[in-house]
């Protein structure tokens, strides 16, 4: 059986693949200009449109990490303390952007419906920068937060933004760091929760999702291999602890932060992310499983459907039972 996939995000996903497939050279070197002519950049927008501001802010313009904040419209009748959510991308590593049109609309979707400042983090990318360069990327950016970063963001300017209740969420690619960054962290500081969203893990074992999925229009056996080719460390396989974090030896910190995660059923990752959560459900750790068992790798970027609304619901209702919770908060 296939998923029920809209026609316009069937078109969408096919000319994605096709795109993407030219963009990728024989020497594995990728043109990111192609990705243009089909998704369009959109910068930041700090007047409220659909009840959300966006800027960017820049941490380090050498290796052009910025986040992009989207902050929700308040009700000057009520004063609300807005939790942080830092935020990274999918694209397999190696493509994505908080500038694309699709993460905008995203980034803009998450923030009115959590009800929460969005950090959406432009980290770099394979095949020029290898693993770990998104896992320190997203460490720097959790200390510019530390050290006060966010103190001069006009559009933050009045809100009372809860910097105590600070969350990791991410999709595909940034779901697998929403993990590596979560266990960095939690070393010192710990973060209220972590929500890794299909999240890109493997491993040499070829599973049922990888199988029964390979052909749909999204992602396939040999693009996720190539993905993990240009990411790991040179020689290294699938089985790396980057993209293997489940050895029966590995043990999590102390601190490391809740978990949700959420798996789609017509997902070539769809086994590696039950794996995941069954890891962490072995360990006694507190894990939760959102399952869309309809739905696609990718689905959230596609604004028709209910299970994107699902997702941010359970997301919220994750956020809102963590964010006071009495681990300690990060002292930003």
């Amino acid at each position: 059986m296939a998923p029920s996939i809209p026609l316009k995000a069937r078109i969408q996903l096919c000319l994605f693949s096709f795109i993407t497939n030219r963009a990728i050279g024989h020497d594995d070197t990728v043109n990111r200009r192609l990705l243009a002519f089909f998704e369009p950049l959109v910068p930041a927008d700090p007047k409220p449109k659909s009840g959300v501001c966006s800027t960017d802010v820049i941490i380090d313009s050498t290796r052009d990490l910025f986040v992009r904040i989207f902050v929700p419209s308040m009700n000057e009748e009520k004063a609300e303390k807005l939790p942080l959510v830092v935020y990274f991308h999918g694209g397999g590593f190696a493509f994505g952007s908080p500038h694309l049109v699709s993460y905008d609309d995203w980034g803009r979707r998450m923030c009115s419906g959590l009800r929460a400042v969005i950090a959406s983090v432009n980290y770099r990318r394979s095949p020029e920068h290898r693993c770990p360069a998104p896992y320190d990327d997203g460490v720097d950016v959790l200390r510019f937060f530390d050290s006060g970063g966010l103190g001069s963001v006009d559009i933050l300017s009045g809100l009372d933004v809860d910097l105590g209740s600070c969350f990791l969420a991410g999709d595909t690619a940034g779901g697998n760091i929403v993990h590596h960054v979560a266990r960095r962290w939690a070393a010192t500081i710990n973060i209220k929760g972590a929500i890794p969203i299909t999240p890109m893990f493997g491993g040499e074992e070829r599973t049922d999702g990888d199988i029964q999925n390979q052909n749909l229009p999204v992602l396939t056996t040999e693009r996720m291999d190539w993905y993990w080719k240009v990411f790991l460390p040179e020689g290294a396989n699938r089985n790396h602890g980057c993209a293997h974090p489940f050895g029966t030896t590995t043990k999590l910190e102390e601190r490391f932060p809740p978990v949700l995660v959420a798996a789609a059923g017509y997902d070539i990752l769809r086994d590696w992310q039950l794996k995941y959560y069954e890891w962490l459900n072995g360990m006694k750790h507190n894990v939760r499983l959102a399952l869309y068992p309809d739905s696609f790798h990718g689905f959230y970027l596609f604004t028709k459907g209910e299970n994107w609304m699902k997702l941010v619901d359970e997301m919220k209702t994750f956020i809102d039972e963590h964010k006071s919770s009495k681990i300690k908060a990060p002292n930003f």
